[in-house]
């Protein structure tokens, strides 16, 4: 009985301990998570928790708490057992797991290697035309007109907290700033820092101050970010408070804060004076300004002060050069940089001969417009708490079909695999040469169906047969529909191009079009495709080759792959924001929420840009299905097929050369809309998993995609 009582008691001990233990890093958690090939929601289930609270978990967005945070901790100790982290390098300053950023300077800098910054004042110019009787001259022709000394110092800079303010190519100013208001002025009035603008009748960036913790500290600001009650009833903000002594220095010298405040990412300004714009823009890592889902193990080293202030402003100038400057989340820079390549206006003549304005017509414009009714989402105050039934609001979203395990061949059951393929940027491939609505939408009763008019249709398309091992192109969960429904254009287009006879009885049309996202795509491309190429990933490499360098490309310079992540966060955030829904507790269906203000708050753009992901692809499963493959799963982008072998080489279609084939099916490749390998797992755990209802292709990786933001 005395045995008992005492294992009870250091069973209670081990408990007592662990609920005060520390646990690893959010970034560390995941880490040993995956080197065991465990789920979210394998680790969930264990834990008795949702799968939601292991992703927060890792997110670091909470920390556990007991009884949970005992098990969870006892759980990180033996896997760090079993997957010890790497390494640390040896160089001072870099002692922690999160140090794999190696410093792109050495961390103590000579006094002989500060620069003192240059005057910037006299150098400064407009970034877009004024009002009417402001603009008697026309603005620079240009990007290239806006190049040399202007933006000598580079797009951004980090600061650290010895007064040194690091460039992107390895300049280095020195930052005499005592606090915020002196660092605002000093940027202004004694740099060179911003970015010439994307598109000649944009605007240059602002430049953009990296704040690191320590600085931040050095500036009078908190380590953490302050969270202050939201007015609405939704999640507190982080943001300073009111009546922080900070915000007091800038009212009184004069500068202004945007409505959401001093946050990760605040921009400062005072209203533009002789035309010269005066904003500064600040980012907060310590605050939690660099996302962990986009920017990887970047993000909680950057929060923690564990990444040099050189690698930092190397990681950070790397993505302003290839996309835009950083201005606050990953979406909202896919957002701006939409804008950016496609300007509201531009200067011309008027009839007095000053420069005005004009809406230029491959744009948005400057006004935001209404949504016809069946594009407007739920609790738009144009339809209020609406049903959402297929034939009274567009239903455009991402596949989540598996297929019924009923259907699969004795030959199919035979194969020993399940190999996943993934398609690379699929919605970014999709919006290449993409025909959207530019103007405000036209109802017509009974239309003729023109694949070349952007829209929404209602038509039945029930009639039409789809394999049953396939999904249907029409509905987002695979099923064939029961009657009418509202469709995007490209999805009607799919249907015309199936053979099917189309008659729409009524639609929302926008004669008004263009490819608007083309030079978007374009832009996005080249960096994603440029970053690969840093990581060792080329267009010219054979299959073999492909598959090899993408099996070990996250081994490569961590910078770079943290990069890799943002871009690609980039597009998928930026689509989202297209239709960026109501938050906070208070809001009711009905009520306008703040995106509705903005001219790129555009449901339909998304709807038409998901619909020509899906049915691009259904169009290879069934060009595959004609060399006899049909898939197992699909979820988004990703895609499930029984195999004979573990790679994709033995899985796809080959020409008369032994070659995979490249037209038409998945095809090997880094560029967006070719594929990479997801991962490769026994057909046999595929197929209990479709047995039980759920999707492989939401864990053929080996975690779970949606908890992860897939």
């Amino acid at each position: 009985m005395w045995g008992v009582e005492s294992e009870e008691r250091f069973e209670a001990i081990d408990a007592l301990v662990a609920s005060r233990a520390s646990l690893p890093v959010p970034s560390e958690r995941q880490r040993l998570r995956k080197a065991h090939g465990l789920t979210v929601a394998e680790v969930a289930e264990a834990l008795g928790v949702r799968r939601a609270t292991v992703s927060d978990w890792e997110a670091g967005k909470r920390e556990p708490r007991p009884p949970e945070r005992n098990a969870y901790a006892r759980l990180l100790r033996q896997l760090a057992e079993l997957y010890p982290a790497p390494p640390a390098p040896s160089e001072a300053g870099t002692a922690s797991a999160h140090a794999m950023f190696t410093p792109a300077a050495p961390a103590s800098v000579p006094t002989s290697a500060v620069v003192e910054s240059t005057p910037a004042s006299s150098t400064r110019t407009p970034r877009r035309p004024a009002a009417k009787k402001a603009a008697r001259k026309k603005p620079a022709s240009g990007p290239a007109s806006a190049e040399g000394s202007r933006y000598a110092d580079g797009p951004l800079a980090v600061l650290d907290g010895e007064g040194h303010a690091h460039g992107v190519g390895g300049q280095l100013l020195s930052c005499p700033a005592g606090s915020v208001v002196e660092l605002v002025e000093w940027t202004l009035q004694q740099t060179r820092i911003g970015a010439s603008r994307l598109h000649e009748h944009g605007w240059d960036a602002d430049p953009l101050l990296v704040l690191t913790p320590a600085a931040a500290a050095r500036l009078g600001l908190p380590g953490q970010a302050p969270d202050v009650p939201s007015t609405d009833g939704g999640p507190r903000l982080r943001r300073l408070p009111d009546d922080h002594p900070v915000l007091s220095q800038l009212v009184t010298a004069g500068w202004q804060l945007t409505r959401r405040g001093f946050g990760p990412w605040a921009r400062i300004y005072r209203p533009a004076v002789r035309e010269r714009r005066q904003c500064v823009q600040l980012c907060l890592p310590g605050w939690g300004a660099l996302e962990e889902r986009a920017w990887g193990p970047l993000a909680a080293a950057a929060a923690q002060d564990q990444v040099p202030a050189p690698e930092l402003a190397r990681i950070l100038g790397a993505y302003a050069s290839r996309v835009l400057t950083p201005r606050g989340s990953t979406a909202v820079a896919g957002l701006e940089l939409m804008t950016a390549l496609r300007p509201p206006t531009r200067p011309v003549r008027g009839e007095d001969g000053d420069w005005v304005k004009e809406i230029r017509p491959d744009s948005l414009g400057e006004e935001p417009l209404e949504p016809a009714p069946p594009e407007a989402p739920f609790g738009h105050p144009l339809v209020g708490a609406r049903d959402e039934a297929p034939d009274v609001a567009v239903n455009e979203e991402a596949y989540d079909w598996a297929r019924d395990p009923e259907t699969l061949s004795d030959a199919e059951c035979a194969m020993p695999w399940a190999v996943g393929l993934d398609v690379n940027c699929a919605f970014l491939a999709a919006a290449n040469r993409l025909t959207v609505g530019l103007g405000a939408p036209e109802h017509v009763q009974r239309p003729q169906f023109d694949k070349r008019l952007p829209g929404s249709w209602l038509v039945d398309l029930s009639h039409i047969h789809v394999d049953e091992r396939l999904p249907s192109p029409f509905t987002p969960d695979g099923t064939r529909p029961t009657g009418p429904a509202w469709y995007a254009t490209p999805t009607v287009a799919y249907a015309a191009e199936l053979g099917a006879d189309i008659a729409p009885l009524e639609a929302w049309v926008r004669p008004h079009k263009g490819a608007y996202l083309d030079p978007w795509y374009q832009r996005l491309r080249d960096a994603y495709m440029t970053t690969m190429q840093q990581l060792g990933v080329t267009d010219d490499m054979t299959p073999q080759q492909y598959l090899e360098a993408m099996a070990h490309h996250k081994d490569g310079d961590p910078g770079e792959v943290a990069v890799l992540g943002a871009i690609k966060a980039t597009v998928k955030g930026g689509l989202g924001k297209l239709r960026e829904r109501a938050a906070g507790r208070g809001w009711r269906p009905g009520q306008p929420w703040s995106a509705l203000q903005r001219p790129t708050w555009r449901p339909d753009i998304r709807a038409a840009v998901i619909a020509q992901a899906r049915t691009a692809m259904h169009r290879k499963m069934r060009n595959m299905a004609h060399h006899g493959l049909y898939p197992l799963a699909v979820l988004s982008d990703c895609v499930v097929y029984p195999a004979a072998g573990p790679s994709p080489l033995d899985l796809l279609p080959t020409g008369p050369d032994g070659q995979p084939l490249t037209k038409g099916v998945f095809a090997l490749g880094p560029s967006p809309g070719r594929i990479k390998h997801e991962g490769s797992r026994p057909l046999l755990w595929a197929a209990e998993l479709l047995d039980q209802g759920g999707n492989p292709a939401n864990h053929i990786k080996g975690s779970d995609a949606v908890a992860e933001g897939e």
